[in-house]
């Protein structure tokens, strides 16, 4: 697949990630599952208790794998959770979790026939991880799971601030254009 295609299937957005309509939206979770602060907070509130109740059931998520659960009363089908790295400086394949997170995500979502994933910034948020360092590494496992998976429709990358959407914007003009 030419990279204009594949660029063609990745769009940045400014939103709410609890109102996403794709097929799955990820989750970015503790390890546990059982819901917590930020997006994984947001998410939990927004699905409802039945979300937790299922979330129960999955024995947790080692950081850089990936689950799947029914969506309850979000407006997408699918809720994917990933738990992503605590970021302690870099020197503790924090870079290599969290590709791993996004490439386990994918492979859940073609796995499952999802067509349209929606991604909030995971591990950017109270896990520390530098913005930009993890804007990149998200584009690289997105650019390259699509280039072998042509089943995937679409990935958004759905940004809590302007402030973030123009850093990630630019960065995949510059990557992936």
């Amino acid at each position: 697949m030419s990279s204009s295609s594949i660029s063609a299937k990745i769009k940045i957005i400014k939103g709410d990630i609890t109102r996403q309509t794709t097929d799955a939206i990820v989750n970015a979770a503790n390890e546990s599952l059982l819901g917590g602060g930020g997006v994984d907070g947001a998410i939990h509130r927004a699905a409802g208790s039945q979300l937790i109740e299922e979330c129960k059931t999955l024995g947790g998520c080692p950081t850089g794998e990936a689950r799947i659960t029914k969506a309850y009363n979000l407006p997408c089908k699918y809720v994917i959770h990933t738990g992503g790295p605590i970021w302690r400086g870099g020197n503790h394949g924090e870079s290599r979790l969290l590709a791993s997170c996004y490439r386990n995500s994918l492979e859940l979502a073609v796995e499952n026939a999802i067509k349209s994933i929606s991604f909030p910034s995971i591990s950017t948020g109270v896990y520390g991880f530098p913005f930009e360092k993890a804007c990149l590494i998200s584009l690289g496992e997105i650019q390259a799971f699509l280039t072998n998976h042509s089943n995937l429709e679409m990935v958004y990358l759905v940004c809590f601030s302007e402030q973030d959407l123009e850093t990630c914007q630019d960065l995949f003009d510059r990557e992936l254009v």
